[in-house]
């Protein structure tokens, strides 16, 4: 009988955000859905500093209803964190249907597979073209 490592465990979470990550790139939420809980949620703070989100499929529907495909935005899984069957995880995007965001993810492993229960994110403002100077 094998063992599962720390490897092993990391590698798999990082298929499941990885799904994550495609889903957003080919604006579907169908190749996402299976990293997902169906009981998960989505929280952020809105642009007038309200709590917002709710259940999962507020994801979905945004994904499937408001992003384009963006075959060539950037996003890195920039830390996992692993305690035996709970993990967190970050991944920063780019460009990603014109936004560029940070999403924190809390993993749990159910019955032998990791899923994510909760994200929460920061979208940020596009970098402001820089003009040249007019002097020294």
């Amino acid at each position: 009988m094998n063992k599962t490592t720390y490897v092993d465990e990391y590698q798999a979470i990082t298929e499941a955000l990885n799904k994550y990550i495609e889903g957003c790139r080919q604006a579907k939420s169908s190749i996402m859905k299976p990293a997902f809980s169906e009981n998960a949620t989505m929280y952020s703070v809105g642009a007038d500093g309200k709590l917002s989100g709710g259940a999962i499929q507020i994801l979905f529907d945004g994904i499937d209803k408001g992003f384009r495909p963006s075959p060539d935005a950037k996003a890195a899984i920039t830390r996992i964190e692993i305690v035996g069957t709970v993990a967190s995880a970050r991944i920063d995007a780019n460009d990603m249907s014109g936004i560029s965001f940070t999403d924190f993810f809390h993993l749990l492993k159910v019955e032998g597979n990791w899923t994510v229960v909760s994200k929460i994110f920061q979208t940020h403002a596009a970098p402001e073209l820089l003009e040249p100077s007019g002097g020294l």
